[in-house]
């Protein structure tokens, strides 16, 4: 769907929504153990009942509860992400206080229905924090 506004410039063009299926699977389980992350060393989250997504083949990504987050760390990023099966990603950077970590996490505030576990779940960027995942 194209909507116009003439006179105004404005062109908005509707995003695909796609449901996981054979051809994307995407799988949503609680993770096998705790999951914590430090960026700059300083722990943000400790949790053990964090989710486990698997998604067509890329590697698995942890979501973690906010409740387990030290979201007090966290401020809005500057990055701005849309997925066609989860929707619109909200960003975050995260200060340790030795440090800033832009855009180092993440979260669907209103996901599809097809992913609707991880709303209230918090997601990191392996490359910007450290994720490890230890068996109880």
């Amino acid at each position: 769907m194209i909507h116009l506004e003439f006179g105004k410039g404005v062109v908005m063009q509707a995003r695909p929504v796609r449901i996981p299926g054979p051809d994307h699977s995407i799988a949503i389980e609680p993770a096998k153990g705790t999951v914590s992350v430090r960026v700059d060393k300083v722990e943000v989250a400790r949790s053990e009942r964090a989710l486990a997504l698997s998604e067509a083949g890329y590697p698995v990504v942890y979501y973690v509860p906010r409740n387990d987050v030290e979201m007090k760390a966290f401020s809005p990023g500057s990055k701005e992400t849309y997925c066609p099966y989860k929707g619109d990603a909200t960003h975050y950077d995260i200060d340790t206080g030795d440090g800033r970590s832009e855009n180092a996490a993440w979260s669907y505030e209103h996901p599809f229905d097809a992913v609707s576990e991880i709303e209230g779940h918090v997601a990191f960027y392996a490359a910007k924090a450290e994720i490890e995942l230890s068996s109880d």
